[in-house]
């Protein structure tokens, strides 16, 4: 399974950014997939999944501006965000749960300026 996620990039505070995540399977076969995001010396975070029942998951600090979606028709998973602040400013990678194993993409540099 591999995935390629793009769509990062440096925005204002305030401005909106796509993230999207293509993957080289049948993604109706994953079992959970989301994003999640790395800051500088800070933990990695859960920003959103669609969980293992399909239900949307948010993480407290993105709630209400940031959007998971998802195209089976073409393996792609989008991460629509809103509102962006600078504390959003983190490298972004997407996951997929496929047959119990996960796989992470590259990850993608969003940059929020305040």
């Amino acid at each position: 399974v591999q995935l390629q996620a793009s769509g990062g990039g440096l925005v204002q505070a305030g401005g909106s950014l796509r993230l999207s995540c293509v993957a080289s399977v049948n993604i109706r076969n994953s079992n959970a997939m989301g994003w999640y995001r790395k800051a500088p010396g800070k933990r990695r975070e859960m920003v959103a999944v669609f969980n293992s029942e399909g239900i949307q998951e948010y993480g407290d600090s993105v709630e209400g501006r940031f959007t998971i979606s998802r195209d089976y028709a073409k393996n792609e998973m989008y991460l629509q965000m809103t509102d962006l602040k600078p504390e959003d400013t983190a490298v972004y990678k997407c996951m997929h749960i496929v047959r119990g194993s996960d796989y992470w993409g590259q990850g993608t540099q969003v940059t929020v300026s305040s």
